[in-house]
Parts: structure tokens; C-alpha cells; sequence
């Protein structure tokens, strides 16, 4: 552990750190539970200096200003560590995964103004552009799926057949949103099952966000990239904000999105599921 990062930290608490456990489940920051000499526990992420930790500490309050669902206290934040609350896990029940889905979609129902956010942040360890605007085709389009797709030209895994694809996808995406307008509602923006957790209480806690505005089928979308979460999860969702009809067409399109990112992230591991997803619109 950083030395420097560790004198900040007990400066914070004022408090002498007395053990640092490394945690597993992450792929992008050094994830750690640190205790102190008076027995307190607290959750701290380190390894980066170009502002992830800064942003993630932005997406944590936008989603606690929201009131919907728990997000863990920020304790401190600095350009190259994020220290928060220790939060311990409780079970996912049946009964915890419906209210989950209730939380989620009363997040959802918190609006802005346009899509995007004040400032970017990332996905992974890939920068996520959120220039705000006023039509979410365009924002989806051009700071999800283009500049995905530009980042795999650079990182040299455009092949002709993905080129080809993309440009086919392009000419009819209107087409695929055509109907599904909705109001900017905030997004969690990498829903999967290891960016969630349930407190003590089993209850719901978000972490580890790429906030923005959008549209909230893209938020459900991801959800569903690594298998899904439980039907009470889903059940609760629609109980207390039911989503438009054609809702199960679109999920790719929103997919691709995060199939792109991790084929960028990871390898050409992640190509031929790209292909898959475009295809299934062509």
C-alpha cells in the first residue's frame, strides 16, 4: 500500500491504520478493507491519478441526492485514493432483489434536464463521454456507440466485417429507438452483479457508478450482459415503473454499448458477441 496514501488516510480519520486486506472482485482499481487501531473498518480504492476516483465520488452523491437507494459514505477523496464507509453484506433473497428493483426504478424516476452529465467520468478504465444534449439518438449514438467503435479502430480491432456492420447499423438505428422517447432519468451506467450489493438490512447498495442521465432501458440493459438479475428483480422494476412495449427489442442496442467497451477493454474475446449484437438488428 502507498505510504503517502496511507499518512493521508489516517490524517483523515485521525485514527492509526493497523491492517490493509486486499479485496478481490474488481478488475480496474487496488480495492482494500482497512481497519484501525479503534476497531473501525472502512472500504478504500487506490492504484489511479487521473480522476476516476474523483468521478466515482460525483456518481455516489448524484445517486444519494436522488433518495432512492443506498450508495456507500464517502470519507475522504483525492486525486489518487477513494475512502469510504465498510459496508457489511447481507443475503440477496427473494424478497431483497424485489425491493431492489423497486429502488432502481424510483432512482430512474429522478430526471434532468438533458442527457449526459456536467462532466465525463469512465467505464472501466475506458474515458465515457457525456456531452450533455437534447436528444438522447444523438448522445447514445455518438458518445456510446461511436466512440466505442473509433476506440476500436485505434486499439486495432476494426475488421472490415465489424466496419461493414457498424455502418449498416448506423443507417437504421432511428429506426430501432423509434417510439421509446422518455425523460433523461439518472443511470447507475454499468449495472452488472458486481457493481451491487446488500447492506445488513438486505437492502440494496450501489457502487462503483458511470453516472449520467439517459435513457433508463440502458441502465436495465446491462443487467442483463453477464446473465441477469433474479425475476424479483425485474418483477419489483416493473411494479413500480413499468417500461414501454418493445422494450426486450432494444436491449442489444444498448448491450452493444458495453460488448464494445469490453472488447476494447479485454481482447477480441469480446468480438464475436459484438457481431452477434449488430446482427440481430441487420
Amino acid at each position: 500500500m502507498n505510504n503517502q496514501i496511507l499518512d493521508k488516510i489516517s490524517a483523515i480519520l485521525r485514527d492509526e491504520i493497523m491492517d490493509s486486506a486486499a479485496q478481490g472482485g474488481g478488475c480496474i482499481a487496488d480495492s482494500r478493507v482497512i481497519t484501525t487501531s479503534s476497531g473501525k473498518m472502512y472500504f478504500l480504492k487506490q492504484g489511479f491519478s487521473n480522476g476516476m476516483f474523483l468521478n466515482e465520488a460525483n456518481g455516489l452523491q448524484a445517486i444519494e441526492r436522488s433518495g432512492s437507494i443506498r450508495t456507500p459514505k464517502i470519507i475522504g477523496v483525492e486525486n489518487d485514493f477513494l475512502l469510504m464507509e465498510f459496508i457489511q453484506h447481507g443475503i440477496k433473497t427473494k424478497e431483497a432483489m424485489f425491493s431492489f428493483g423497486c429502488d432502481l426504478a424510483r432512482m430512474h424516476q429522478f430526471v434532468g434536464k438533458r442527457y449526459g452529465f456536467y462532466e465525463d467520468n469512465f467505464i472501466g478504465a475506458n474515458q465515457q463521454i457525456n456531452t450533455e444534449s437534447d436528444n438522447w439518438e444523438d448522445f447514445y449514438f455518438n458518445n456510446r456507440l461511436k466512440y466505442q467503435y473509433q476506440l476500436a479502430e485505434k486499439n486495432g480491432h476494426l475488421t472490415p466485417e465489424l466496419k461493414i456492420k457498424f455502418l449498416q447499423l448506423e443507417k437504421i438505428f432511428h429506426l430501432i429507438l423509434e417510439g421509446s422517447a422518455e425523460h433523461p432519468s439518472l443511470l447507475h451506467g454499468d449495472l452488472w452483479g458486481g457493481n451491487y450489493l446488500m447492506d445488513e438490512k438486505q437492502k440494496a447498495v450501489l457502487i462503483d457508478p458511470a453516472i449520467y442521465y439517459g435513457h433508463r432501458e440502458a441502465d436495465l440493459a446491462m443487467t442483463k450482459l453477464f446473465g441477469g438479475f433474479s425475476p424479483e428483480f425485474y418483477q419489483g422494476y416493473q411494479h413500480t415503473f413499468p417500461l414501454k412495449e418493445g422494450y426486450t427489442y432494444r436491449e442489444n442496442i444498448y448491450l452493444l454499448y458495453h460488448v464494445l467497451n469490453h472488447l476494447n477493454l479485454f481482447g477480441r474475446g469480446y468480438y464475436s458477441q459484438t457481431i452477434h449484437l449488430i446482427d440481430s438488428y441487420l
